[in-house]
């Protein structure tokens, strides 16, 4: 029963990863090569943006500072799902994960764990809805061009490209090039 649940975890991480809009740390390629032998656990988040793409919802983490709310994969969970429960866990929303995965990196969540791969999602909720953080770890808003405290520096440049690739496709749908008629 545990290499069914391990399969499917794995499985669904594969596929999203490779759907993933933005790569890092080669993690595609280490995720390949991971998949042959027992594996760490896996990490899911959400990268929550306002329907203006300009504030971001982050978790103040007891050692990591401000991060996006996300946490491990349960065993026979998929990382999509996974996302979505830490969400509800970390802030009390309830959200549509949006299609396609943000990312998919590689990191060690303490430096004492081995590295391992994470799947960042993306949802878009109104930042008038009331949030519910558990305790010691209160969710906040900050705008995208905010500075905030984290042991993942990178992380804010990841989230600032990625949000401003949603805004971008979100203009282009509302205002499509016109078609030139022969």
């Amino acid at each position: 029963m545990h290499d069914v649940r391990r399969h499917v975890t794995l499985d669904a991480a594969v596929a999203d990863a490779h759907l993933a809009a933005l790569e890092f740390d080669d993690a595609r390629a280490w995720l390949e090569h991971a998949r042959r032998g027992p594996m760490d656990p896996l990490a899911a988040e959400v990268w929550v943006t306002d329907p203006d793409f300009s504030n971001v919802l982050l978790v103040r983490h007891r050692w990591r500072g401000w991060v996006p709310p996300g946490g491990k994969v349960e065993p026979g969970e998929t990382p999509r799902a996974a996302a979505g429960r830490e969400l509800v866990e970390e802030t009390g929303l309830r959200a549509e994960l949006l299609p396609i995965p943000a990312a998919v990196s590689i990191r060690s969540y303490r430096s004492d764990w081995a590295q391992t791969l994470g799947l960042s999602y993306a949802a878009i909720m109104d930042r008038n809805v009331p949030l519910r953080g558990e305790s010691g770890q209160p969710p906040r808003w900050f705008g995208l061009s905010d500075e905030w405290e984290s042991v993942f520096p990178e992380e804010r440049a990841r989230i600032q490209a990625h949000v401003h690739r949603l805004a971008a496709e979100r203009s282009h749908k509302s205002h499509p090039t016109p078609r030139l008629q022969g």
